[in-house]
């Protein structure tokens, strides 16, 4: 019998050791192509992941970049992130290259994980379902029409500060930025503006962020888990609304052209068929969470900077109350409001310089190509990071410097400053964006000084950049 046991416990040890010889051998061969990038290469399945995601959770994002273009001597090197043989581009250059190769030498590419938080209603993929949406919204989120939202904008906003920030004393800043924002988001695409409809959609909406970049562990409890069961609960509610819409449009209580949502309920394809209701519903979720998530962690750094800058929270008050003095009681703002609003916009696009909403994106190799003196395999995954530019002392002097004067003038060079991305990808909401910062700086402004109530408080990023407390603020009305 002893013999039996010792039998299977070395049958066993032997299958668990082949298991692990087999798994380093694939993992290996992925990586054994001639003239790659120096790097490494980490364990098998996790690859180099966690030390990609923890600089995030410890709030320097930017050391897994620069901790390895120092290592290796080069700005392109070899890694292995969410179990994907990959190349992270780093400098002008590399944005440059990717930006200027969309669909010659790289396409766009998410993680399968992606799939399963986005589940599509249709047999295409999220990739092929973003580019027919990229068709789609430059008509609605281009400048000339963007304008005519500029006023709700502001009603809204002053709705917001009404209900979440006048009377006071301390609030927590990024709570109320992300609910100022996704209220936005709400009118703006599906014309949903009760608060209380408002609140009930927008609660799962934070779990969707933290889980799309997570290990993918489908078990109860972890982040990748809680984001399918907070993209299905939305999209059952997104299918209600849709419902409720077709009702509106039959018997003339909705415009055509009144948001987005009535363009996709209408809108045919070259055969005549509209799109399926649950397909609609996955592309208003995939816009609701573009339309606010990157913008309310913008909103937040904002206040976060200005009551660490006092120099610089006088000019920006003082234009904006420049504005504000300029206007008739109760009314509200418009474009050429947000033309005067030069400051303030530097001073936002210091701010995602210093705290990108948007950390980065990862594109896959169409075929075998040269980059630096590399050969990159096809199939391999790209990744580029805003950080390998806004945090480099070689574009932007001082980098930890908070100066909104580099964004006079010309600003900064080509391919240096890319918070929205770049080249046929920038991100089409970059118009919109700049109007919801710029009338929530405005509603700030005008209202209130504040201080930091953690003077200093930690930053995580997890996709993005936010305060580990969310930012408390004492209030003082003007």
């Amino acid at each position: 019998m002893e013999h039996l046991y010792l039998t299977l416990l070395l049958l066993f040890v032997s299958a668990v050791a082949a298991s692990m010889f087999i798994l380093f051998y694939k993992h290996r061969s992925s990586y054994t192509s001639p003239n790659l990038p120096p790097g490494g290469i980490g364990y098998p399945v996790v690859g180099e992941t966690l030390s990609f995601l923890s600089t995030g959770w410890k709030g320097h994002p930017e050391r897994f970049v620069f901790d390895r273009i120092s290592r290796y001597s080069s700005l392109v090197f070899k890694t292995c992130i969410l179990g994907e043989p990959a190349a992270v581009f780093c400098g002008s250059a590399g944005n440059k290259f990717l930006f200027s190769n969309e669909n010659k030498h790289v396409v766009a590419w998410w993680p399968n994980s992606v799939n399963k938080v986005f589940p599509s209603s249709t047999q295409t993929s999220s990739k092929e379902e973003a580019i027919k949406m990229r068709k789609m919204l430059p008509q609605f989120l281009k400048p000339e029409a963007l304008q005519r939202y500029i006023g709700m904008m502001d009603e809204i906003a002053r709705r917001h500060f009404a209900m979440g920030w006048e009377g006071k004393g301390q609030v927590t800043v990024f709570p109320l930025a992300k609910s100022y924002t996704f209220w936005l988001a709400s009118k703006v695409f599906i014309s949903v503006e009760d608060p209380e409809h408002v609140e009930r959609l927008g609660k799962p909406f934070h779990l969707i962020a933290s889980g799309i970049i997570s290990i993918p562990i489908d078990l109860p409890g972890t982040p990748f888990n809680r984001a399918i069961k907070a993209s299905n609960f939305i999209r059952k509610e997104l299918g209600l609304i849709i419902k409720q819409r077709k009702i509106d449009l039959a018997e003339g209580r909705a415009s055509a052209t009144q948001d987005i949502l009535s363009h996709m309920l209408l809108a045919t394809d070259e055969d005549g068929k509209h799109m399926k209701e649950m397909d609609i519903a996955d592309k208003i979720l995939g816009l609701l969470i573009g339309g606010h998530d990157t913008a309310s962690a913008a909103c937040t750094f904002i206040v976060k900077y200005l009551a660490e800058l006092p120099e610089i929270y006088e000019r920006v008050y003082e234009e904006q109350m420049a504005i504000a003095q300029s206007k008739a009681p109760g009314e509200l703002l418009n474009w050429d409001d947000i033309q005067k609003m030069r400051y303030s916009w530097n001073v936002a696009c210091e701010v995602m310089r210093l705290a990108s909403p948007l950390q980065g994106a990862f594109r896959e190799a169409l075929h075998d190509f040269s980059f630096n003196g590399f050969t990159i395999p096809k199939g391999w995954k790209i990744y580029w990071s805003t950080n390998s530019t806004h945090k480099s002392a070689e574009y932007f002097p001082e980098p930890e410097k908070f100066d909104p004067s580099r964004f006079e003038g010309n600003g900064p060079a080509p391919y240096t400053y890319v918070p929205f991305g770049g080249g046929p990808r920038m991100c089409p909401g970059k118009e919109y964006a700049r109007l919801e910062i710029l009338v929530f700086m405005h509603n700030l402004m005008k209202r209130f000084r504040w201080e930091k109530l953690i003077p200093d408080e930690k930053i995580v990023v997890d996709p993005m950049p936010m305060p580990a407390k969310g930012l408390p603020v004492r209030l003082y009305a003007h």
